[in-house]
């Protein structure tokens, strides 16, 4: 869960400062070719997290191999990764950046019902969302039982949570409280 927050953060940092710099469509571009650079030598990311190399010498390094192709934003970035400690979370903040870069104004969200939901009422949550995040909602629907009933949506790191679980707890909490 830490790992994904991390990732979410320095991906949303980058994906804002590109769209007031260099742009999104350059953004995902040197994301993407960073990507291909990684699958085809993955001693890249072996060179970058060795202890053995120093922060001079992997700076350097990254500025002579992506002067060319990448924008100075997208160098920089890598940079912070590397001072930061970061640079192992490199592979999960390109897919985020890349993800959430493609699907500019669409964001999936899963939605869990312990009970099949009829296409109708589908249709009306997912509107309820678009309307609420002011976004393409892309829904994913799974049954999960230990619901109990009612629904759950979860939206990046916000859930939505009208489960009868969370009230059966939330009731067991205040009885609790009352001894």
């Amino acid at each position: 869960m830490k790992d994904a927050i991390i990732v979410k953060r320095y991906g949303d940092a980058f994906i804002s400062l590109a769209k007031d710099t260099s742009g999104r469509e350059k953004a995902l571009e040197d994301v993407k070719n960073l990507k291909s650079i990684i699958r085809q030598n993955p001693d890249f990311i072996i060179f970058l997290e060795s202890p053995a190399i120093t922060l001079a010498e992997k700076n350097e390094f990254m500025d002579m191999l992506l002067r060319a192709d990448f924008s100075i934003e997208f160098r920089n970035f890598l940079k912070l990764l590397l001072v930061k400690g970061r640079i192992d979370k490199l592979a999960r903040i390109a897919e985020y950046v890349r993800a959430t870069c493609s699907s500019e104004n669409e964001v999936g969200a899963l939605l869990k019902t312990a009970f099949p939901l009829d296409l109708d009422l589908i249709e009306l949550v997912k509107k309820k969302l678009e309307s609420r995040f002011q976004k393409k909602i892309k829904l994913y629907i799974d049954l999960d039982g230990s619901l109990l009933g009612g629904i759950q949506v979860v939206i990046g790191n916000t859930i939505i949570d009208g489960s009868l679980r969370r009230r059966l707890d939330e009731l067991r909490g205040k009885l609790e409280m009352a001894r």
